[in-house]
């Protein structure tokens, strides 16, 4: 299990633990105002936070919260969410955050079109976990992106048909559950500024 520290989000307002092997991207080049994103400095996984503005009709339940995973997972991928398979969709719930904010966390993969594949990884797993702060006409997403590179993971232990995640996909998850038990919004005027 690796060694995880406490990060602050967003100038503090926001915090969770995230492996200590990953680092802060903005220290290396521009990052827009209203995501934080961390790379593996051993690694490809990246973790991204993104505050966006939230999507779908006021109100809220399991179909209208779904069609907004589903809206921003095609925001995410563009054009090419033909090469997009999820796997699963879940309802998620998050330690430090009030029951009664829905979260839904999906786990999906892209794969890159053929034409693309000579310098792209064989595929991407993505674990997508959408927040909605209704109040805050907010969605906050949490993307784990685990790009699979040919010689940097055993191909033998990959299927997901089958539930057979691999290495660099079981480690995301175990990420993405430690996002989901430290993760605290220390200040909501956040959702105001951007």
């Amino acid at each position: 299990m690796p060694a995880y520290k406490s990060i602050p989000l967003f100038g503090g307002a926001l915090v969770c633990d995230l492996p200590e092997k990953f680092a802060d991207v903005s220290t290396l080049r521009q990052v827009p105002d209203n995501q934080e994103v961390y790379i593996d400095k051993d690694g490809f996984t990246s973790i991204i936070f993104d505050i966006t503005e939230r999507v779908g009709p006021s109100g809220g339940g399991l179909e209208e919260d779904g069609q907004a995973l589903t809206t921003h997972l095609e925001e995410l991928v563009g054009d090419d969410v033909n090469t997009v398979k999820v796997w699963n969709t879940t309802e998620t719930q998050f330690s430090k955050l009030d029951d009664d904010i829905p979260a839904y966390t999906l786990i999906a993969t892209q794969t890159p079109k053929v034409q693309e594949r000579a310098s792209a990884p064989d595929f991407t797993a993505l674990i997508l976990t959408l927040v909605r702060l209704e109040k805050e006409s907010t969605d906050i997403l949490i993307t784990i992106n685990v790009p699979h590179i040919k010689g940097e993971y055993d191909e033998d232990e990959i299927d997901l048909a089958l539930g057979k995640q691999g290495e660099l996909i079981g480690d995301a998850v175990e990420y993405a559950a430690k996002i989901w038990s430290t993760f605290a919004i220390k200040d909501w005027g956040l959702f105001k500024t951007i």
